[in-house]
Order: structure tokens, then sequence, then C-alpha cells
């Protein structure tokens, strides 16, 4: 619940910063898109009939490929960004703020990315329009989607959605009982729970490390507070952060889901604070004001000072940092960032994905983290949240957005989003 909130007064927070925007096409887009996941633009050349959509509709939820966005838009949208296809599309996401895959059939240009997932989107793009352009905007949607769901599940990609044909006559035909296709949908699932097994086993671990962290900070002031005539409020602070890094622990062996790391992180948060509090006491300073942690290692404790930072090409924000990285950002220097286990990967734990929000909502959650990953990232896919995407991502490559056989690179809203390409032209 906590989470929950943080997110929406981080996205509130969002709303009120942003500068105003004329209702474009861009705009409508991403509002219609809210509501579903589907939308076609009355005036788009190559609009989607109101059944195509359903079966657009339809296709993603049969192939597993959501979360999806499909805009169809006018070749006008282009002039709202800049006359670049893959900016419009680009545009849309921003607007929008979710995880997912993005497609966009836009004028006589198709664009697609991805946003806090690992597809390739630009390749399945690229690879659907080479097969289906002929054919037209509906024939490539359909393929691109069974490419997506194919990528996401690890299966074989599915019927084509063009009505009857190949997949069901061909299994009428040759006689393949229900109980294997049972059999492939229960093995999707014990792949899904697998996959999430092992996510929460990295989330536990990156806990397990903070855990171990505050613990090593406890063990070296314990003499220290025990002297003869120590400060009674750092002996207070002391015992505070033993009794949160005891709840830590308890919540750590109990959490089943990501989301129960929320607590031990929030726990963890404030244990730290209170080991400053008591430092600075024993050396007969004042308790720090109570700040967020450190935004590249929650481990160097509470933050001094908010900076404006962003990556390589990426968008500047306010961050909270401790005095050490301070000064290396006043000398010109990057922090190093926390790494984090993303599929056998080491990535930025912002670049790292959904499992890893609850983990960032205890240490920040009055909202920096959340909407972050939500898809305003500093770096890259809410794994979200793995893959290259998050890399190109946070060095601000963002991925390829050029037509078929090159073209320029761009950034994905200056580093915000994870890999996003193009198809190309019809």
């Amino acid at each position: 619940m906590r989470l929950r909130i943080a997110i929406a007064i981080f996205a509130l927070s969002l709303l009120a910063a942003a500068p105003a925007r004329a209702q474009g096409t861009l705009s409508r887009a991403a509002d219609a898109l809210r509501d579903s996941s589907v939308y076609v633009d009355p005036e788009a050349e190559r609009a989607l009939t109101p059944d195509e959509a359903s079966r657009v509709r339809a296709l993603i939820a049969r192939n597993d490929a959501g979360p999806m966005y499909v805009a169809v838009l006018p070749s006008s949208a282009r002039d709202e960004a800049g006359g670049d296809p893959s900016a419009a599309l680009r545009e849309v996401a921003e607007e929008l703020r979710q995880p997912g895959v993005y497609a966009g059939v836009i004028g006589d240009s198709f664009r697609a990315g991805s946003v806090g997932v690992d597809v390739p989107a630009a390749d399945l793009a690229r690879e659907s329009l080479e097969l289906e352009a002929p054919r037209g905007a509906f024939a490539v949607l359909a393929e691109f989607i069974r490419r997506v769901g194919a990528a996401r599940t690890g299966a074989e990609p599915r019927g084509d959605g063009r009505g009857g044909g190949f997949p069901v006559v061909v299994l009428l035909l040759i006689g393949i009982p229900l109980g294997a296709l049972l059999f492939m949908r229960s093995r999707r699932r014990r792949q899904g729970r697998q996959q999430a097994r092992a996510e929460l086993e990295e989330v536990k671990q990156v806990a397990r490390e903070d855990l171990v962290a505050l613990g090593d900070d406890i063990r070296a002031l314990d003499l220290d507070v025990e002297m003869p005539g120590a400060d009674a409020e750092a002996k207070q602070h002391y015992d505070q952060a033993v009794q949160r890094y005891t709840e830590a622990e308890q919540a750590l062996d109990g959490a089943r889901r990501p989301e129960d790391i929320e607590p031990v992180t929030s726990a963890l948060e404030e244990g730290r604070w209170a080991m400053a509090a008591a430092k600075a006491e024993l050396a007969g300073d004042e308790a720090p004001e109570r700040r967020p942690p450190c935004f590249f290692d929650p481990r160097h404790g509470p933050s001094v000072a908010d900076v404006e930072w962003g990556p390589l090409g990426g968008r500047p924000r306010p961050v909270p940092v401790c005095a050490a990285d301070l000064t290396r950002i006043q000398d010109g220097v990057d922090p190093e960032p926390r790494q984090v286990p993303v599929g056998g990967r080491m990535v930025p734990y912002w670049a790292a994905g959904p499992a890893y929000m609850p983990w960032a909502g205890g240490f920040f959650g009055g909202g920096l983290l959340p909407g972050l990953f939500l898809g305003s990232m500093l770096g890259g896919g809410f794994g979200i949240f793995g893959g290259e995407a998050v890399d190109d991502a946070l060095a601000g490559d963002g991925g390829d957005l050029g037509d078929i056989g090159g073209g320029d690179l761009a950034d994905f809203g200056g580093g915000d989003f994870g890999d996003f390409g193009g198809g190309g032209d019809f």
C-alpha cells in the first residue's frame, strides 16, 4: 500500500511539473491508450477497421504479448515530433509512462520499441515489416504481436489471426489432443513461476547485502556506545538501529514475493539513519537531518543535498546524494551506481525492472524511485524490468531508431527509456 501511494504521489508531482502541452494527436493517443491497448486515429492513412482493432487486442492477449500499446496515427502526427515517426511514438510512450512494448503505424511508417521489458522490439518490427508489408498494417501488426509473444514466453509464434487457417486446422488434422495444449500452457505457467522465483532470489540477495552492511556498521560502533560516558542520545539511536536491523532480518526471512522486500528496506533506511545519528552524537555533533538515502547507493547512508544529475545523454533530475558522491559530482565525476543482478547480469538498480520497485520503494518511499521505475527512469527498462536495453539506455543510447538497413541513432527521451527502435516504412 505504501508503495502504491508513493507511486501515485510521484505521478502527481510529474503532472504538476510537466510543461503544458496542447491536446494534439500524440496526446490524444496517449490518453486513449490508458483505457485500451489499441488506439486508431480516424484520420490515419492506414487506419484499422473496428474489427481489425478488436482482433489486434485479442492477438495481444492470445500471444501473451502484453503489456503492449498500439497506436495507428496519421502522418501529420510526425509533425508534432519534428517530422520523425520514431520520435512521435516515443512521445506517446513518454506521456503514457507505462512499461511495455509500443508499436506505432504512423502514416506509412512502422515503429516499435520497448520500455521496461526485455524484448528486441526494433528487430522484431523490422522482421515483421519485411515479411508482411505488402499485406498492410493489420498483417504487420499481427506478425509483430506474434513475434513479441514468442520472445516474451520463449515459445514459437502462434497463428496469424487472419481468420481460420493454419493453427486450428492443422491441429485438428493431425489430432493433437487437448491435453497437449494444456500441457504447453502449464509449462508456460511453470516457467513464469520459475522466473518469478529467480527474480525474488535476486532481490533478496541485494536486500541481504544491505542487511549485512548495516550489521557491520552496528558491530563497528558497539564498543563506542558501551564506553563510560557515551552520549545517551547516541545510545538511543544505536538501539534504534539494532531494532530496525532485527525487524529487517525477520521481514527478509519471511519474504515470499518482491513486494515483501519493501518493509525490509524501509527498516534498513531508518536503521542506517539512526546509525548516522549515533555516530554524530558520539563525536559531539548533532544528529543529521532525516533525508532520503544516497541515490547512487542507499548503503552510503542519508543524503546531505539534492543535485541535478543525469546519465550520459540523459535528462538531469534532482537526486539526493551523500557527501562523498556530492564531491565527485562537483569534481565532474559520475559516482558509481549500485549494481544489482538481473538474469545473471549486473545493472544499475534503477534500470533493473519492476521486481526491484519494492526494494527501492522502501528506501525512497516519498516518490523518487517508484516513478522512475514506471518509465521515467534515468537509464532504462522497469527489466525493468533486463537485457541489453538496460546498458544501452543508461549510456544514453536508447537503441536503434532508424529505418531498415540502418539510420540515425537517437535515445529515448534523453535516456529515460530502454530499447526503442523502428521497423521502417511500408
